[in-house]
């Protein structure tokens, strides 16, 4: 390995030290019902956001939640001895990209087949805390 390779690859594992975030890989739903739930928690506190998706009745709030939770004891691992209430957690970022696509025939009429496409997505969670960007922006006016 080069090392400009090297350094880089220093640079982005330190990056994500810091960094908090869940995944969730081929989710069997479409993109486009998982976007309707994801649009709702973004930009909003964390213990909001979960009321948000366990009153919402739609079938993707539910993985949503599951992976917010996760994105939660994440945070949790990375940050041992502070309370969630004392960082004031929110969704920084909900992304949800495309999967794959299961190609399936449907018999048609006159010997004919349709094609069905079964969609998946990809979906990411990253959080991250108020209270540090307040300090930031303090700091640098000072």
């Amino acid at each position: 390995m080069g090392v400009r390779k090297k350094n880089r690859a220093m640079d982005v594992k330190e990056d994500k030290k810091t960094l908090y975030y869940a995944k969730l890989n081929d989710c069997p739903t479409s993109p486009r019902k998982m976007r309707l739930v994801a649009d709702l928690i973004r930009n909003v506190d964390v213990d909001r956001a979960l009321n948000i998706l366990k009153l919402n009745p739609k079938e993707a709030s539910v993985k949503v939640r599951k992976l917010l939770l996760s994105a939660i004891a994440n945070w949790q691992n990375k940050n041992e001895g502070v309370r969630i209430e004392d960082s004031n957690l929110y969704v920084k970022l909900v992304s949800v990209d495309g999967g794959r696509s299961l190609k399936r025939l449907r018999t048609a009429p006159q010997g004919r087949g349709y094609r069905i496409r079964k969609r998946s997505n990809h979906v990411t969670i990253v959080l991250d805390s108020r209270v540090n960007n307040v300090e930031v922006e303090n700091v640098e006016v000072e």
